[in-house]
Order: structure tokens, then sequence, then C-alpha cells
């Protein structure tokens, strides 16, 4: 697979910045460890 942006943690800043680059039209890649995006934010 190929990606233009691939973004390591899926916490707050990680999702938002998907988000845009998803966006702007950048084929979007999250690797995040746990199970669900959000972090301890929203995971607690």
């Amino acid at each position: 697979m190929s990606y233009d942006v691939v973004i390591i943690g899926g916490g707050p800043g990680g999702y938002n910045c998907a988000i845009r680059a998803g966006q702007l039209g950048l084929k979007t890649a999250i690797i995040e460890s746990r199970g669900k995006l959000g972090g301890t934010c929203l995971n607690v």
C-alpha cells in the first residue's frame, strides 16, 4: 500500500491531522497501538 501521509498515534493531534490531510486530498493512514482513536483524552 502507498500513502501520502502516515501518522503515528491516534490521539487528538493525530486524528485531527488525519482529517485535515484527507480534506486536502491526501491518502492517509494512522498507526495506533490501542484499538481506539482518541488517546487518553477520550478513553480514560
